[in-house]
């Protein structure tokens, strides 16, 4: 089992089962629509965000990799603030038909910045992103873009889009072991086709291709 930073040991550890697709703007429309007809209490327009998300490295002397926390907080909530751990992304049996990972969420308050600060993390980098979300049971969908910040912490002037693209996510968030959500994501991916193809994306490959 893997290891918790010492930040999270009393946290419920949980599974987060994950595919992944992307879809361009132009596709953008067709796909909600598709969404909010497949979704539960879905209304036109769909439920948004609009997040700043800060990701605070710390170099660890006993493992190879470092520790690495998300902090996001809302740009229309300002005192909506959560604090995330991802673990390692498994591709895991390849019958199996979603990547899994430890996910560890909880809410903080804005002072999570210094307190991190004063652990001895340091921001690696940050970014904005906005979207669309969805539910359907224990299912969540998300319908992303990702906006580069020129300058540090202005997250309103001189936003530029990392790609033309909208990242497209299905999770469920659930205790180890319930194979059956697996299938159940499988499914619904299927329903999205053929406009977007919702797979396990090898996280490994994308790293090695950056390094």
């Amino acid at each position: 089992m893997e290891s918790l930073p010492p930040m999270f040991k009393a946290a419920s550890l949980t599974t987060e089962y994950l595919l992944q697709g992307s879809i361009m703007e132009q596709s953008r429309d067709v796909l909600l629509q598709r969404l909010i007809g497949l979704c539960d209490d879905t209304k036109s327009p769909p439920d948004n965000f609009h997040d700043h998300e800060m990701v605070f490295h710390m170099k660890n002397t006993t493992i190879q990799q470092p520790l690495v926390y998300r902090v996001r907080h809302s740009l229309v909530q300002s005192d909506c603030w959560s604090l995330r751990y991802l673990g390692n992304t498994e591709m895991g049996d390849k019958n199996k038909p979603t990547l899994t990972r430890t996910s560890i969420d909880c809410p903080v308050s804005e002072n999570v910045v210094q307190y991190l600060n004063e652990l001895g993390f340091r921001m690696d980098h940050e970014f904005v992103v906005k979207g669309y979300y969805f539910h359907k049971g224990r299912m969540k969908v998300t319908v992303s873009k990702f906006f580069k910040m020129n300058q540090p912490s202005n997250v309103a002037d001189n936003l530029e889009a990392v790609c033309p693209s909208f990242l497209v996510e299905l999770s469920v968030v659930t205790a180890l072991g319930q194979e059956g959500v697996g299938e159940d994501m499988k499914n619904f991916a299927e329903q999205l086709k053929p406009l977007v193809q919702l797979e396990k994306t090898d996280h490994r490959k994308i790293t090695m291709n950056q390094t």
